[in-house]
């Protein structure tokens, strides 16, 4: 068979980091790793072609030569999900789709051919044994958590790596927390299923051997929600392993604040080549947290928590919520001194909103609060709910936060005070790569001769350069960064 792996184009939003993307010459930050796993669990006679959208144009000639076209997607990709489903109805190729969006949203994709939901290593043998006997049915669904030892691992060898900047790798998931507004319990658990040291050697010896080099991004919701199993056997091997490679990625992950209790935790990650790491913070305002059930937030002052992280070595990402019913007026200032204060350069800040499923869902209904289900996008000004603040204040505050935060002059400031206190403990922090060398030319341009933000940048670039020559390039990459957030913030005000 002919099999069409299909990635729906990602909007722009913080999280595409498109404008930071044309600096390096890439077309999109991370590779579809769902589909590419997918595609290992296919027959391996069957001929298998991956269109992600984001890097490449999907023609009528692509759909036209599949038999199948497999669309895994999130709630955010949804309107070109719409878009290829009609394509492909109207050259009359079957469609089989799966992943977190169709999970979350079947009843609303009753035209797709054959819908794959909840995890496909329990769901898609049973489509694939039918199919073999002619009889495949249309819905095919589980209660049951797959046990993500038998994984496979991702069939790299249908991507174009030179499209991307980052590779990833999954290594668990579920969460132990139940936050809310987080959907991530309702379609993984709370149970963190994660895959033997075996598994992770060999995903990582895979990315090597195809020559990759460079960024690797653990995709995992919560990275530490097994503690005991990372730092028995987990990470020891993974430094073992990138010290005999000579330290040829650089990771990232998503973890909770509660990594800040575990120095030896933290010191293990690093080890392992762990550079940065997301957090969601979500508020300052203790009231908030509690209303959330952000239980491993409340009762610790997160500034010190973020600064341990950062002072381990590890730059601290953070993710941040306003609209929570707890919320006071003064959230916004609160917010964005805290912004300041702790340093975190790379600070998503979003509207709440309720996706399908959560207990905030649940709880806004029973409430009749609810107005739509959620687009998937937090950062585009709207809310699916009535908010217990005043609509317009919200808005208002949230656009303020977003002003000041990404203005040149606050954000400049972040950046040296993180980069004056920031003390990496690995050796290897500069990573030559000539895409990096052309991202400095096109920065030193875009930012120092047109940009607004000069007269900071060209301060930055010369204090960096001389004072801490050594996070040099993360410099560079911030103020990149740094251009990508004022022009998706500008553009949605």
């Amino acid at each position: 068979m002919n099999i069409l792996m299909v990635y729906p184009i990602y909007p722009d939003t913080f999280w595409s980091f498109k404008h930071a993307l044309k600096f390096v010459s890439k077309k999109a930050s991370f590779p579809p790793l769902g589909l590419l796993t997918v595609a290992a669990m296919l027959p391996k006679d069957w001929n298998k072609k991956l269109i992600d959208m984001n890097a490449n144009q999907l023609m009528d000639a692509d759909i036209l030569w599949a038999d199948y076209v497999f669309i895994s997607a999130m709630s955010i990709q949804s309107k070109s999900v719409d878009e290829v489903i009609q394509r492909c109805k109207k050259l009359n190729t079957k469609i089989v789709a799966g992943g977190p969006l169709f999970t979350s949203s079947s009843e609303y994709y009753k035209n797709v051919d054959h819908l794959i939901l909840n995890e496909a290593e329990i769901t898609l043998p049973q489509f694939l044994n039918d199919l073999d006997k002619g009889k495949p049915k249309q819905k095919y669904t589980s209660e049951n958590w797959a046990e993500i030892a038998t994984t496979p691992l991702p069939l790299w060898e249908i991507l174009p790596m030179n499209n991307y900047t980052s590779m990833n790798l999954q290594y668990s998931r579920g969460c132990p927390y139940d936050c809310d507004f987080c959907d991530i319990t309702v379609l993984y658990g709370r149970r963190p299923r994660t895959k033997t040291r075996e598994q992770v050697i060999a995903e990582l010896d895979a990315l090597y051997f195809t020559g990759w080099r460079g960024p690797v991004f653990f995709v995992d919701d919560n990275f530490i929600g097994n503690k005991a199993k990372l730092k028995k056997e987990i990470l020891p091997a993974m430094a073992d392993w990138m010290e005999k490679r000579k330290n040829p990625f650089y990771l990232n992950t998503e973890a909770s604040i509660n990594l800040a209790d575990d120095e030896k935790l933290m010191h293990l990650m690093v080890k392992a080549g762990f550079e940065a790491v997301f957090i969601g913070i979500e508020s300052p305002n203790e009231e908030s947290l509690i209303e959330c059930n952000k239980t491993q937030n409340s009762n610790r002052d997160l500034i010190s928590s973020v600064k341990k992280i950062q002072k381990a070595g590890l730059e601290v990402q953070g993710g941040f919520i306003v609209g929570f019913d707890n919320d006071p007026p003064s959230i916004f200032e609160k917010l964005t001194n805290f912004v300041q204060e702790s340093g975190i350069v790379t600070a998503m800040v979003g509207l709440l909103n309720a996706p399908r499923g959560t207990k905030l869902q649940k709880r806004l209904e029973k409430e009749g609060r609810m107005l739509k289900d959620f687009t998937g996008n937090n950062t585009d000004f709207s809310i699916n709910f009535i908010p217990r603040m005043d609509s317009k204040a919200l808005l208002d505050g949230y656009k303020k936060i977003l002003n000041k935060i990404y203005s040149p002059k606050y954000y400049y400031e972040r950046v040296m005070r993180f980069i004056k206190d920031f003390e990496p403990k690995n050796k290897k922090v500069f990573h030559l790569n000539p895409n990096y060398i052309l991202a400095l030319f096109k920065s030193m341009f875009k930012l120092g001769v047109v940009g607004e933000e000069r007269i900071y940048y060209w301060k930055l670039f010369f204090w960096s350069l001389f004072r801490k020559p050594q996070l040099f390039s993360l410099a560079i990459l911030f103020t990149i960064y740094g251009f990508h957030f004022r022009k998706i913030s500008n553009s949605s005000l």
